[in-house]
């Protein structure tokens, strides 16, 4: 089947993925004639990733006032977690977790497990994996950032530069922010492993797209996984849990109230199965995936 497409699709597809030095050229030179090419659609199909869900905390039980912006007495399960995608010749993680610093918000701390070691569960080595995405840079979400160093490291620039910048200057938000947290996040960019990026609904790796509009932080984002014929959403903090995303609530921390709750009604869209939709700290999601060792869950291919 022939589909059509951009040059700078066609560029992207084939300068980044295949390396075709003869196709490159080809398509420069279409490119300088500024027209539009046909190309023949990818037979492989999409990569096929693993993704689970790992528990680097125990579940506790959260009064959902603290959770939502309605005040009833219901009560949540909150635990901290990241998320491994696997595949494609690519250990990727959506967020890095925490580490237990003098300064840290000492928050369900009960069971805790640094996240590098949690990740081993799985037979993946710090220094096995690959990427690392920022949903965005609250402590319990970028504070573990340090313990994969060889990880490229991919977030917003908007919420990148207001978490480096625009916080800490009158007027800024600096509520879940930590200043060591800044000073990790500058020297993986000093490094030269910090991959900025910049928009919505944006290809990043094969199969992996990020989108923003949530807002719990500045510019926050959240992640789209196409495997085989599922395509699952990593939340994050896009939604906090299944309360929030069931009755449409927003969570009580974000600059947008409308703008999460939109979010939320498009993941509906995004995702090709509502239970394929993952909030960011519902200890649920250990209960409701299939367990593959004590505190790791998967969640692709369970059909």
């Amino acid at each position: 089947m022939m589909k059509t497409a951009s040059i700078s699709d066609f560029l992207k597809s084939n300068l980044i993925f295949s390396g075709n030095i003869k196709m490159v050229l080809i398509a420069t030179a279409l490119l300088t004639m500024g027209c539009l090419v046909t190309i023949q659609g990818n037979s492989q199909g999409p990569p096929v990733y693993e993704v689970y869900a790992i528990a680097f905390t125990d579940v506790q039980t959260v009064d959902a006032k603290w959770a939502t912006l309605r005040k009833k007495p219901d009560s949540l399960k909150m635990c901290n977690m990241v998320w491994l995608i696997k595949g494609n010749s690519k250990n990727i993680l959506l967020d890095a977790g925490y580490t237990l610093t003098d300064s840290a918000f000492r928050v369900n701390t009960n069971g805790y497990v640094r996240p590098d070691v949690a990740v081993q569960r799985m037979k993946v080595n710090p220094g096995d994996i690959t990427d690392v995405i920022i949903s965005h840079p609250h402590w319990d979400h970028i504070s573990g950032i340090d313990l994969f160093p060889k990880a490229t490291v991919w977030m917003q620039k908007d919420d990148y530069d207001y978490f480096v910048t625009t916080a800490w200057q009158k007027d800024g938000q600096t509520f879940g922010f930590h200043k060591e947290d800044v000073l990790k996040m500058v020297n993986v960019n000093l490094q030269g492993r910090l991959h900025l990026i910049k928009g919505d609904n944006l290809e990043i790796m094969p199969g992996i797209r990020v989108f923003i509009g949530s807002r719990h932080t500045y510019e926050s984002e959240y992640v789209q996984v196409t495997t085989g014929k599922e395509k699952i959403i990593l939340a994050s903090d896009n939604i906090w849990f299944y309360y929030n995303f069931d009755n449409l609530l927003s969570a009580s921390l974000t600059f947008d109230t409308t703008g999460y709750i939109n979010q939320m009604k498009r993941m509906k869209t995004l995702a090709s199965d509502v239970k394929l939709i993952i909030p960011g700290h519902d200890g649920q999601i250990f209960t409701r995936f299939p367990k593959v060792v004590d505190g790791v869950v998967r969640i692709s291919g369970n059909k």
